[in-house]
Protein backbone atom coordinates (compact mmCIF):
# COMPACT_ATOMS: atom_id res chain seq x y z
CA UNK A 1 0.00 0.00 0.00
CA UNK A 2 1.47 3.29 -0.88
CA UNK A 3 0.45 6.52 0.30
CA UNK A 4 1.23 10.28 -0.96
CA UNK A 5 2.68 11.44 2.29
CA UNK A 6 5.09 13.62 1.09
CA UNK A 7 3.29 16.77 -0.08
CA UNK A 8 0.66 15.84 2.57
CA UNK A 9 3.52 15.93 4.96
CA UNK A 10 5.13 19.67 3.58
CA UNK A 11 1.54 20.62 3.83
CA UNK A 12 0.96 19.49 7.42
CA UNK A 13 4.35 20.58 8.26
CA UNK A 14 4.22 23.80 6.89
CA UNK A 15 5.87 26.31 8.91
CA UNK A 16 8.81 24.15 10.45
CA UNK A 17 9.95 23.72 6.18
CA UNK A 18 9.78 27.28 6.72
CA UNK A 19 12.02 27.97 9.83
CA UNK A 20 14.17 25.21 8.26
CA UNK A 21 15.29 27.24 5.38
CA UNK A 22 14.79 30.57 7.27
CA UNK A 23 11.88 31.74 5.83
CA UNK A 24 10.17 32.15 9.16
CA UNK A 25 11.25 32.60 12.66
CA UNK A 26 11.50 29.35 15.55
CA UNK A 27 8.88 30.13 18.21
CA UNK A 28 11.72 30.33 21.17
CA UNK A 29 13.32 33.51 19.39
CA UNK A 30 9.92 35.06 18.72
CA UNK A 31 9.17 34.36 22.06
CA UNK A 32 12.35 36.51 23.40
CA UNK A 33 10.83 39.46 21.61
CA UNK A 34 7.44 39.75 23.42
CA UNK A 35 7.80 41.90 26.14
CA UNK A 36 6.17 40.47 29.90
CA UNK A 37 6.11 42.58 32.98
CA UNK A 38 6.25 40.53 35.69
CA UNK A 39 7.95 40.30 39.35
CA UNK A 40 10.24 37.76 40.99
CA UNK A 41 7.93 37.83 44.31
CA UNK A 42 5.15 37.17 42.29
CA UNK A 43 2.98 34.35 43.56
CA UNK A 44 2.69 30.89 41.11
CA UNK A 45 -1.06 31.91 40.65
CA UNK A 46 -0.15 35.30 39.37
CA UNK A 47 3.27 34.18 37.00
CA UNK A 48 0.01 31.91 35.26
CA UNK A 49 -2.58 34.67 35.10
CA UNK A 50 0.13 36.74 33.22
CA UNK A 51 1.59 33.29 31.30
CA UNK A 52 -2.16 33.22 29.60
CA UNK A 53 -1.98 36.85 28.68
CA UNK A 54 1.29 37.07 27.20
CA UNK A 55 0.63 33.52 25.71
CA UNK A 56 -2.06 36.09 23.28
CA UNK A 57 0.60 38.42 23.05
CA UNK A 58 3.03 36.17 21.69
CA UNK A 59 0.11 34.47 19.11
CA UNK A 60 -0.59 38.00 17.79
CA UNK A 61 3.15 38.90 17.17
CA UNK A 62 3.65 35.18 15.71
CA UNK A 63 1.07 35.93 13.11
CA UNK A 64 2.78 39.40 12.34
CA UNK A 65 5.71 38.32 11.70
CA UNK A 66 5.02 35.17 9.91
CA UNK A 67 3.08 37.80 7.59
CA UNK A 68 6.02 40.12 6.75
CA UNK A 69 7.14 42.46 9.46
CA UNK A 70 11.00 43.21 9.63
CA UNK A 71 11.39 40.12 12.56
CA UNK A 72 14.99 42.48 13.41
CA UNK A 73 13.08 45.67 13.85
CA UNK A 74 11.39 44.35 16.82
CA UNK A 75 13.30 45.17 19.94
CA UNK A 76 14.58 42.71 22.50
CA UNK A 77 12.91 43.50 25.78
CA UNK A 78 14.45 43.57 29.44
CA UNK A 79 12.05 40.56 30.78
CA UNK A 80 10.30 38.45 27.87
CA UNK A 81 8.08 35.60 27.40
CA UNK A 82 10.37 33.14 27.48
CA UNK A 83 12.02 34.69 30.93
CA UNK A 84 8.72 34.27 32.18
CA UNK A 85 8.37 30.59 30.98
CA UNK A 86 11.25 30.08 32.81
CA UNK A 87 10.31 31.81 36.68
CA UNK A 88 7.46 29.40 35.89
CA UNK A 89 9.77 26.48 35.60
CA UNK A 90 11.89 26.99 38.07
CA UNK A 91 9.42 27.52 40.63
CA UNK A 92 7.94 23.82 39.10
CA UNK A 93 11.34 22.82 40.01
CA UNK A 94 10.93 23.31 43.56
CA UNK A 95 7.45 21.17 44.14
CA UNK A 96 8.06 19.28 40.69
CA UNK A 97 4.89 18.48 38.65
CA UNK A 98 6.65 18.30 34.84
CA UNK A 99 4.81 14.94 34.63
CA UNK A 100 2.21 13.74 35.45
CA UNK A 101 2.53 11.40 38.48
CA UNK A 102 3.26 15.04 40.29
CA UNK A 103 6.43 13.76 42.45
CA UNK A 104 6.03 17.17 44.60
CA UNK A 105 9.92 16.89 45.37
CA UNK A 106 12.17 19.26 45.65
CA UNK A 107 14.63 19.12 42.81
CA UNK A 108 16.87 22.11 43.49
CA UNK A 109 17.60 20.16 46.68
CA UNK A 110 18.85 17.35 44.55
CA UNK A 111 15.34 14.78 45.56
CA UNK A 112 14.82 12.68 43.07
CA UNK A 113 11.23 11.62 41.57
CA UNK A 114 10.49 8.92 39.64
CA UNK A 115 12.13 9.84 37.01
CA UNK A 116 15.00 10.01 38.84
CA UNK A 117 16.43 13.69 37.21
CA UNK A 118 18.04 15.96 39.94
CA UNK A 119 18.60 19.36 39.21
CA UNK A 120 21.86 19.61 36.72
CA UNK A 121 20.52 18.57 33.05
CA UNK A 122 21.70 14.48 32.68
CA UNK A 123 22.66 13.90 28.78
CA UNK A 124 23.76 10.69 27.05
CA UNK A 125 24.02 11.92 23.66
CA UNK A 126 24.17 14.49 20.96
CA UNK A 127 24.32 13.78 17.49
CA UNK A 128 22.60 14.01 14.29
CA UNK A 129 20.12 11.49 13.81
CA UNK A 130 18.93 10.01 10.39
CA UNK A 131 16.82 7.35 11.75
CA UNK A 132 14.14 9.69 12.39
CA UNK A 133 11.34 10.75 10.08
CA UNK A 134 12.27 11.40 6.43
CA UNK A 135 11.21 14.95 7.14
CA UNK A 136 13.76 15.34 10.33
CA UNK A 137 16.75 14.63 8.91
CA UNK A 138 19.30 15.10 9.82
CA UNK A 139 18.01 15.76 13.36
CA UNK A 140 20.07 17.23 15.70
CA UNK A 141 19.11 14.94 18.32
CA UNK A 142 19.66 15.61 22.52
CA UNK A 143 19.04 12.42 24.16
CA UNK A 144 18.37 13.45 28.20
CA UNK A 145 18.28 11.31 30.91
CA UNK A 146 15.48 9.37 32.91
CA UNK A 147 11.95 9.38 31.96
CA UNK A 148 8.18 9.62 33.67
CA UNK A 149 7.60 6.02 32.72
CA UNK A 150 8.08 2.50 32.82
CA UNK A 151 7.43 0.29 29.63
CA UNK A 152 8.93 -3.17 30.30
CA UNK A 153 9.98 -3.12 26.79
CA UNK A 154 12.12 0.40 26.45
CA UNK A 155 14.07 0.33 23.48
CA UNK A 156 16.51 3.23 25.16
CA UNK A 157 16.07 1.47 28.71
CA UNK A 158 20.11 2.44 29.02
CA UNK A 159 19.19 5.49 28.87
CA UNK A 160 15.81 5.76 30.49
CA UNK A 161 16.64 3.92 33.37
CA UNK A 162 20.49 5.63 34.49
CA UNK A 163 21.81 2.65 33.07
CA UNK A 164 24.87 4.99 31.52
CA UNK A 165 27.49 7.43 32.80
CA UNK A 166 25.55 10.78 31.89
CA UNK A 167 27.51 13.76 30.85
CA UNK A 168 26.40 17.13 32.77
CA UNK A 169 26.05 20.74 30.71
CA UNK A 170 25.01 23.69 32.19
CA UNK A 171 22.61 25.71 29.95
CA UNK A 172 24.76 28.47 28.06
CA UNK A 173 27.27 24.79 27.19
CA UNK A 174 23.95 22.91 26.03
CA UNK A 175 22.85 25.84 23.91
CA UNK A 176 26.54 25.74 21.95
CA UNK A 177 25.93 22.37 21.23
CA UNK A 178 22.47 23.28 19.89
CA UNK A 179 24.12 26.06 17.63
CA UNK A 180 26.65 23.86 16.07
CA UNK A 181 24.16 20.82 15.48
CA UNK A 182 22.25 23.28 12.79
CA UNK A 183 25.90 24.86 12.06
CA UNK A 184 26.43 21.32 11.01
CA UNK A 185 23.45 20.95 9.06
CA UNK A 186 21.14 19.65 11.15
CA UNK A 187 17.39 20.57 9.98
CA UNK A 188 16.27 20.91 13.76
CA UNK A 189 17.30 20.57 17.31
CA UNK A 190 15.57 17.16 18.68
CA UNK A 191 14.45 16.98 22.45
CA UNK A 192 14.37 13.36 23.41
CA UNK A 193 15.49 10.92 25.65
CA UNK A 194 14.66 8.97 28.02
CA UNK A 195 11.81 11.67 28.41
CA UNK A 196 12.94 15.00 27.88
CA UNK A 197 10.09 16.82 30.36
CA UNK A 198 11.42 16.78 33.71
CA UNK A 199 14.62 18.37 31.94
CA UNK A 200 12.23 21.50 30.56
CA UNK A 201 13.32 24.00 32.77
CA UNK A 202 16.82 23.43 31.52
CA UNK A 203 15.35 23.29 28.12
CA UNK A 204 13.99 26.18 28.49
CA UNK A 205 16.98 28.21 30.15
CA UNK A 206 19.09 26.52 27.30
CA UNK A 207 17.33 28.58 24.66
CA UNK A 208 17.86 31.62 26.23
CA UNK A 209 21.68 31.24 25.11
CA UNK A 210 20.32 30.20 21.70
CA UNK A 211 21.05 32.15 18.75
CA UNK A 212 20.35 30.39 15.58
CA UNK A 213 17.13 30.02 13.74
CA UNK A 214 16.15 26.40 14.15
CA UNK A 215 13.09 24.13 14.93
CA UNK A 216 12.72 22.86 18.07
CA UNK A 217 11.41 19.60 18.25
CA UNK A 218 9.58 18.30 21.58
CA UNK A 219 10.30 14.21 20.91
CA UNK A 220 7.92 12.82 23.72
CA UNK A 221 5.97 9.57 25.64
CA UNK A 222 3.04 12.34 25.96
CA UNK A 223 2.87 11.61 29.77
CA UNK A 224 3.13 15.39 31.03
CA UNK A 225 1.34 17.69 33.31
CA UNK A 226 -0.94 20.46 32.24
CA UNK A 227 0.95 22.79 33.42
CA UNK A 228 4.34 21.46 31.06
CA UNK A 229 1.80 22.06 27.77
CA UNK A 230 1.02 25.49 28.58
CA UNK A 231 5.22 25.95 28.91
CA UNK A 232 5.47 24.33 25.54
CA UNK A 233 3.01 26.88 23.97
CA UNK A 234 5.01 29.31 22.43
CA UNK A 235 8.18 27.19 22.59
CA UNK A 236 7.97 23.80 21.21
CA UNK A 237 7.52 23.98 16.51
CA UNK A 238 7.20 20.49 16.36
CA UNK A 239 5.51 18.12 18.78
CA UNK A 240 6.88 14.61 18.08
CA UNK A 241 4.43 12.82 20.18
CA UNK A 242 4.03 9.35 21.14
CA UNK A 243 0.42 7.53 21.40
CA UNK A 244 1.46 4.52 22.76
CA UNK A 245 -2.04 3.17 24.43
CA UNK A 246 -5.43 2.62 24.10
CA UNK A 247 -8.06 3.62 26.67
CA UNK A 248 -7.87 0.57 28.52
CA UNK A 249 -5.26 -1.17 31.10
CA UNK A 250 -2.39 -1.88 28.97
CA UNK A 251 -0.80 1.63 29.85
CA UNK A 252 -0.97 0.88 33.50
CA UNK A 253 0.06 -2.65 33.38
CA UNK A 254 2.95 -2.70 30.76
CA UNK A 255 4.15 1.05 30.99
CA UNK A 256 3.03 1.97 34.66
CA UNK A 257 1.64 5.20 33.18
CA UNK A 258 -1.59 5.40 35.10
CA UNK A 259 -4.24 7.25 33.40
CA UNK A 260 -2.51 7.46 30.07
CA UNK A 261 -5.41 7.49 27.96
CA UNK A 262 -6.38 11.06 29.39
CA UNK A 263 -3.53 12.49 29.36
CA UNK A 264 -2.58 11.61 26.14
CA UNK A 265 -5.35 12.69 24.37
CA UNK A 266 -5.49 16.14 26.20
CA UNK A 267 -2.07 16.91 25.01
CA UNK A 268 -2.20 15.69 21.43
CA UNK A 269 -5.41 18.51 21.22
CA UNK A 270 -2.61 21.29 22.99
CA UNK A 271 -0.47 20.28 20.71
CA UNK A 272 -2.27 20.80 17.71
CA UNK A 273 -3.46 24.78 19.32
CA UNK A 274 0.12 25.64 19.44
CA UNK A 275 2.28 24.00 16.50
CA UNK A 276 2.94 21.08 14.11
CA UNK A 277 2.32 18.04 15.32
CA UNK A 278 4.03 14.21 14.07
CA UNK A 279 2.26 11.37 16.03
CA UNK A 280 3.97 8.08 16.44
CA UNK A 281 2.34 4.83 17.15
CA UNK A 282 4.28 1.84 17.81
CA UNK A 283 2.17 -1.30 17.08
CA UNK A 284 2.68 -4.15 19.57
CA UNK A 285 2.36 -7.25 18.89
CA UNK A 286 -1.33 -8.55 20.07
CA UNK A 287 -2.33 -5.00 20.52
CA UNK A 288 -4.13 -4.01 17.57
CA UNK A 289 -7.74 -4.12 18.82
CA UNK A 290 -7.21 -2.53 22.40
CA UNK A 291 -4.39 0.38 21.28
CA UNK A 292 -3.78 0.45 17.70
CA UNK A 293 -7.28 0.71 16.07
CA UNK A 294 -8.97 2.86 18.82
CA UNK A 295 -5.22 5.25 18.89
CA UNK A 296 -5.79 5.86 15.02
CA UNK A 297 -9.63 6.34 14.81
CA UNK A 298 -8.95 9.11 18.13
CA UNK A 299 -6.78 10.76 15.37
CA UNK A 300 -8.56 10.76 12.58
CA UNK A 301 -12.02 12.22 14.75
CA UNK A 302 -10.16 14.54 16.74
CA UNK A 303 -6.82 15.44 15.10
CA UNK A 304 -7.69 15.07 11.27
CA UNK A 305 -6.98 13.02 8.75
CA UNK A 306 -4.26 14.77 7.42
CA UNK A 307 -2.11 14.75 10.73
CA UNK A 308 1.03 13.22 9.89
CA UNK A 309 1.20 9.65 11.51
CA UNK A 310 4.01 7.38 11.80
CA UNK A 311 3.02 3.85 12.00
CA UNK A 312 5.68 2.30 13.34
CA UNK A 313 6.94 -1.46 13.24
CA UNK A 314 10.23 -1.34 14.87
CA UNK A 315 9.12 -2.91 17.85
CA UNK A 316 11.39 -5.85 19.53
CA UNK A 317 11.33 -7.43 22.79
CA UNK A 318 14.27 -5.67 24.82
CA UNK A 319 14.46 -4.92 28.88
CA UNK A 320 12.29 -6.88 30.78
CA UNK A 321 9.52 -7.41 27.80
CA UNK A 322 9.60 -10.99 28.94
CA UNK A 323 7.79 -9.88 31.74
CA UNK A 324 4.68 -9.74 29.15
CA UNK A 325 3.65 -12.31 27.55
CA UNK A 326 2.50 -11.23 24.46
CA UNK A 327 5.74 -8.88 23.75
CA UNK A 328 7.83 -11.87 23.63
CA UNK A 329 7.80 -12.09 19.99
CA UNK A 330 8.58 -9.57 16.93
CA UNK A 331 5.01 -8.38 15.15
CA UNK A 332 4.26 -11.16 12.22
CA UNK A 333 3.43 -10.19 8.70
CA UNK A 334 -0.69 -10.16 9.31
CA UNK A 335 -0.02 -7.90 12.54
CA UNK A 336 1.54 -5.16 10.37
CA UNK A 337 -0.54 -5.30 7.19
CA UNK A 338 -3.63 -5.46 9.27
CA UNK A 339 -2.09 -1.80 11.27
CA UNK A 340 -2.26 -0.57 7.56
CA UNK A 341 -5.73 -1.84 7.13
CA UNK A 342 -6.91 0.38 10.73
CA UNK A 343 -5.04 3.31 9.42
CA UNK A 344 -7.00 2.93 5.99
CA UNK A 345 -10.29 2.05 7.51
CA UNK A 346 -9.73 5.10 10.27
CA UNK A 347 -9.73 7.53 6.43
CA UNK A 348 -5.58 8.71 7.87
CA UNK A 349 -3.88 9.58 4.79
CA UNK A 350 -0.35 11.39 5.84
CA UNK A 351 1.40 8.47 6.72
CA UNK A 352 4.63 7.22 7.19
CA UNK A 353 5.81 3.92 7.89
Amino acid sequence: MQFPYDELAKKSLARYFAIVHNKKMAKFLIAKKVTAEFDSNDSSETLWKQHTHYTEEFLSLEREIDMGIDFNAVPLPEKSYLDLKIKIANKIFECCNFCSRRCSVNRLADRLGFCGCGKIMNVSSIFAHMGEEPELVPSGTVFTMGCTMRCRHCQNWTISQWKEAPMEYTPEELAREVENLRLEGCRNVNLVGGEPTPWLKHWLETFKHVGVNVPVVWNSNSYYSPETAQLLAGFADVYLLDFKYGPGDCAERISDAPDYWKVCTRNHLEAKKYGELIVRVLVLPSHLDCCTKPILQWIAENLGVETRVNVMFQYRPEWRAYEVPELHRRLNRAEMEKALQLAEQAGLKNLVT
